[in-house]
């Protein structure tokens, strides 16, 4: 994850590459039931000016995050895979009721999956990315921008050119670890439950 960009601005067609490529990852039914709104250049200020303001932002640990020239916000949209299941092929499963019928949300799965390869294609063209939470200012940042109140905002990406801010390549992009960055990463022993689920 990135947590320092220069600013200028992405080659004409990379988001759509990305895109292209994220619009691949698995999706129940073919569904494809996601979004990406993209903010780039002047307008990233509207994201940060409700999520961050001025009164916060001399504080902001990450500075040059303000400066990455592009900020897209994922949505999953859990009325399109309703829709889809209710289709009849998929009808039999009575998928297509409501959204309680489903017992795992896969609009959020798919949109997850799909946001994944997108980041690990923008790494794929040399650029930095950070997927980060929005715990701020959600409901008037909806409203800046026009999103239908059933959509499913998963955080948001920051997208752009790392900016040299460590003496080796591996410290490309970045401006300081996350607090969680000293947690202790779990071998594979602890995750893989060979047969049953053994707890501890």
């Amino acid at each position: 994850m990135t947590r320092a960009f220069r600013n200028d601005p992405l080659e004409s067609g990379t988001i759509e590459r990305l895109v292209d490529l994220a619009s691949r990852a698995p999706s129940a039914g073919k569904t494809q039931g996601w979004h990406l709104v993209v903010l780039e250049g002047d307008d990233t200020a509207r994201f940060w000016d409700i999520t961050l303001p001025d009164e916060r932002r001399a504080t902001f640990r990450w500075q040059r995050l303000l400066d990455a020239p592009v900020i897209a916000l994922p949505f999953a949209d859990p009325e399109a895979y309703v829709a889809r299941y209710a289709e009849p092929d998929k009808a039999a499963t009575g998928l297509g009721e409501s959204t309680e019928a489903w017992t795992t949300p896969y609009w959020t799965v798919d949109a997850s999956m799909a946001l994944m390869t997108f980041l690990l294609a923008a790494e794929d063209e040399g650029l930095g990315a950070l997927l980060f939470g929005v715990f701020r200012g959600e409901t008037e940042l909806r409203a800046e921008l026009d999103v239908p109140p059933h959509l499913e905002l998963l955080g948001a990406v920051a997208l752009g050119h790392p900016a040299d801010v460590g003496p080796t390549p591996e410290r490309r992009g970045d401006a300081g670890a996350g607090r969680s960055a000293t947690r202790r990463r779990r071998p594979p022993s602890e995750i893989v439950h060979r047969g049953r689920f053994h707890a501890g």
